[in-house]
């Protein structure tokens, strides 16, 4: 008789703690209660959840007092003006810092994350994650002091998945454009921060946030916005004035969508959109939409986070994390069509780069590989030089100024490197953040580069006094 009563208790009391578990699990927020799966490594992520209403949503709109600079200088998009992570500011640039590092100018807390900045007009652009009000906040700041200009935010409940935003915005005289975590395409007038349009991917295009929210930086292009969407299309096009939809690419083979921002190239005097999906690369015709080649030879398993390299003459540099190295593609015209082809391929212990997007300087490759070594490479794939053993970066963020690399590491040092494939030459180095994750992207502009770890913001003054 006790055999068969525990034979039909014991079932039912298992599944009465698994019914408990679930139910604390989605009630509570899981980052407080469960480790955090980083980028980088092989877990496989905590599962976006995705419900959220399908179409637009009302925001609200508040002014203060910040007022914009009049410093001249932009940086207004993910890596730049030219999409290529060099700023070319006529502005000179200190060698050498004090032991503590560059002078802060201003310092700024913002929501958990690695959203960086984009300069236009004496402005500092960030979309940020408003914890407290469950809300998206695009923030438009003074660069003088970091005070704040503006801020349109929007409600959209986002659970702590190692940061919430991830994206930096885009920004023209007229418009700037937002890709939420959950994939709100936002525009608003850059100026004023009137609310324009959106454009709720996973409602109207049957887009697929990415494990870790959407980390796609949006591209504005001859007054377009040009979005990767997965789904339904493979990329839009919207007319950044009416929030008309201009094109709609086709998706023939189903990819998805993933951290990687589109780049632009010119190829055969066509001006092409290159975008890595879920299941490999492409080529978009600006003009119209239409998939001009596609690739299945570059596809990483997990997450696809860098974004295309263009080096010109039909060469795009594809590199990766997750044991994935690197790839370079050549296209080609060949019998009135368009061929892309690996040139070469590189192990991981190589190159590759888990984070963030190589630079194209000079005649080479500057990047971080998955050891966390500053790598030079020759455009045929041959290792330069590496920044050693003693010197590793993590995944932090690097950029290149008047010749100079800016790299920083995950715990907030920031290390001043000259760019030549002559050697790794370490000119300065200094803690300027706190950490942890000082991964958001750099902004540079007037002189000044601006940078954040998981929760703050700082303005440092680079120029030479």
């Amino acid at each position: 008789m006790k055999k068969f009563i525990a034979s039909w208790i014991v079932p039912i009391v298992l599944a009465s703690v698994g019914v408990i578990f679930v139910y604390v699990w989605v009630n509570l927020d899981t980052a407080s209660e469960l480790s955090e799966r980083l980028p980088g490594t092989s877990g496989p992520g905590i599962l976006v959840d995705e419900s959220q209403p399908t179409g637009p949503i009302r925001g609200e709109l508040i002014r203060f007092d910040g007022v914009a600079s009049e410093l001249p200088g932009g940086w207004p998009r993910f890596r730049g003006e030219q999409f290529d992570n060099i700023s070319r500011e006529d502005y000179a640039l200190a060698t050498s810092w004090p032991a503590e590092g560059p002078k802060v100018l201003w310092s700024l807390d913002v929501g958990e994350g690695y959203a960086g900045a984009a300069v236009l007009n004496g402005r500092v652009y960030i979309l940020d994650y408003d914890r407290e009000n469950r809300a998206d906040a695009v923030r438009c700041l003074s660069l003088d002091d970091g005070r704040e200009i503006w801020r349109y935010s929007y409600p959209v409940k986002v659970k702590r998945n190692h940061g919430m935003s991830r994206t930096v915005p885009a920004v023209t005289d007229k418009f700037i454009v937002t890709l939420g975590p959950k994939c709100h395409v936002t525009c608003l007038d850059s100026q004023t921060g009137e609310f324009l349009w959106m454009k709720n991917l996973v409602g109207e295009f049957s887009a697929k946030v990415p494990l870790w929210y959407a980390g796609q930086c949006p591209l504005i292009d001859n007054g377009r916005a040009i979005i990767a969407t997965g789904g339904d299309a493979l990329l839009i096009a919207v007319d950044c004035a009416t929030g008309q939809l201009v094109w709609k690419s086709p998706n023939p083979l189903g990819w998805k969508m993933t951290h990687s921002s589109i780049m632009l190239a010119e190829f055969g005097g066509k001006r092409i959109y290159v975008y890595c999906g879920s299941g490999g690369v492409a080529g978009i015709s600006a003009e119209d939409g239409s998939i001009l080649w596609q690739s299945t030879e570059w596809r990483i398993r997990i997450a696809t986070i860098a974004s295309p390299l263009v080096i010109g003459e039909g060469r795009i540099f594809l590199s990766g994390g997750y044991n994935s190295g690197s790839m370079m593609l050549e296209v080609k015209n060949q019998q009135d069509r368009i061929t892309a082809q690996p040139a070469f391929k590189l192990g991981a212990e190589v190159f590759g780069a888990t984070q963030h997007t190589p630079i194209f300087y000079e005649g080479y490759i500057y990047g971080v590989r998955p050891d966390g070594q500053l790598v030079c490479l020759s455009t045929d794939g041959r290792v330069v030089w590496t920044s050693g053993s003693a010197h590793r970066f993590g995944l932090g963020p690097y950029m290149i100024a008047h010749g100079l690399i800016y790299a920083m590491n995950d715990m907030g040092v920031l290390t001043l490197v000259k760019a030549t494939p002559a050697g790794y030459r370490q000119l300065a180095q200094a803690k300027v953040l706190e950490g942890p994750d000082s991964w958001g992207p750099m902004a540079v502009a007037s002189g000044r580069l601006i940078l954040r770890d998981l929760k703050q913001m700082i303005c440092l003054d680079i120029s030479e006094r």
